[in-house]
């Protein structure tokens, strides 16, 4: 797993939370102060679609959800892609983290641009 693919919400002194980070608070504009590991934690399906014109290396088709973390009564959202296709809005999903979301060899740029690793959301059994 790279440096880069941490998967953590950022907390302002307020409390707010918000994914990605900002320097500053989306909600109050207060800097950033802390981190919280959104990797071990589990989501709600907010909403999810499925993409069928994806850019290159990403998988066809592309399952993509909208997916909200209850951290301490305090919500944040995050956006990525599902390991399957089988959820519903209000199913319970836990991010599992990917070595490869898209095919370094895909595309038009150079390869070691094209290296994305992250995570997906997999539904709770």
């Amino acid at each position: 797993m790279s440096e880069n693919s941490r998967f953590e919400a950022h907390r302002c002194p307020n409390g707010h939370l918000s994914y990605p980070g900002h320097p500053r608070c989306p909600e109050c504009a207060e800097p950033q102060k802390g981190t919280v590991d959104l990797s071990e934690r589990t989501a709600t399906v907010i909403t999810w679609t499925t993409s069928t014109a994806t850019p290159p290396g990403v998988r066809q088709p592309n399952h993509i959800a909208i997916v909200e973390f209850d951290v301490d009564g305090e919500s944040v959202r995050a956006v990525g892609q599902l390991t399957s296709d089988g959820v519903e809005i209000g199913d319970e999903v836990r991010p599992v983290y990917a070595e490869e979301l898209r095919d370094p060899d895909a595309g038009i740029r150079e390869q070691t641009s094209q290296e994305w690793d992250g995570y997906r959301f997999e539904p709770v059994e």
